[in-house]
């Protein structure tokens, strides 16, 4: 454990870089994959790529992005994509997200 993170006992996962939000993503379904938690919806505003944040009832990390069964760089607007996330969320359906960078 670093030094600040012992002083401060924060946890770096749960922060956000940004204050204003990039995007909006709106769950249509929750899957489990694993330990991991998957969300499947639609991207309502902006771009979301890998490393960005989403925010709902916490803050978790995106780590991949996949529209059918194909790996994506990114998401755009109207986009119905798979969000992996590293970390867990509450969510339930048609909850929005707001994305953030990170």
């Amino acid at each position: 454990m670093s030094f600040f993170k012992r002083i401060f006992k924060r946890d770096i996962h749960n922060e956000i870089a940004s204050r204003n939000p990039i995007g909006k993503f709106r769950v249509k379904k929750e899957l489990k994959s694993g330990e991991k938690q998957a969300l499947l919806g639609e991207v309502l505003e902006g771009v979301i790529y890998p490393g960005y944040k989403l925010k709902g009832d916490g803050v978790a990390l995106v780590r991949r992005l996949k529209q059918g069964d194909k790996e994506i760089d990114f998401a755009v607007e109207y986009d119905e994509v798979v969000i992996l996330l590293e970390g867990k969320i509450r969510v339930k359906e048609n909850d929005i997200l707001e994305v953030y960078q990170s």
